[in-house]
């Protein structure tokens, strides 16, 4: 896994990426505490994949949240992902994190009415990209009750059983 390239963060933060006007159109709308469009994440993504052919894979966080750009991320990168991971959890354990992040991070976004209405959206749109990556048999679904190290640990061996 020493190969694995993590596009979440390495995107925007990686130490040989230069900075271009995606990257700071990005960083724009992030610092107004906007969503950045999916058209343009998607681009990020898929350049940062495209242009790292000898990696070993790629880790991808948060997306595609949406079945359209599940769609057209295959179109682009030419394949599907070889696997889709999701955390299997209730909705008041999703709160206790988002109010925990909210807490670290010193978000003032992040209280509990806005948090649990960022997940209702999150789900209703990812609901229909679940069933797309469960109908091709790609869905890894991990229940994520559990302690953080306990969930990394059985996200380690999904990743592993690929090898």
């Amino acid at each position: 896994m020493n190969e694995q390239s993590s596009v979440a963060g390495a995107l925007l933060y990686g130490a040989d990426n230069l900075i271009t006007c995606k990257n700071a159109c990005f960083l724009d709308v992030s610092m107004q505490g906007r969503g950045a469009s999916w058209g343009l994440i998607l681009d990020m993504v898929s350049e940062n994949m495209l242009s790292n052919p000898s990696s070993r894979g790629f880790l991808i966080d948060g997306f595609p949240r949406e079945l359209k750009q599940a769609k057209e991320f295959e179109r682009i990168v030419g394949r599907a992902p070889n696997i889709v991971i999701v955390f299997d959890c209730s909705m008041k354990t999703m709160v206790q994190w988002a109010l925990h992040r909210g807490h670290v991070e010193h978000r003032a976004d992040d209280s509990e009415p806005a948090i649990r209405q960022r997940l209702e959206t999150h789900y209703t749109l990812c609901e229909p990209v679940l069933t797309f990556y469960q109908q091709r048999n790609l869905l890894r679904s991990i229940l994520a009750e559990e302690a953080p190290e306990n969930i990394f640990a059985k996200c380690c061996s999904v990743i592993e059983s690929l090898q």
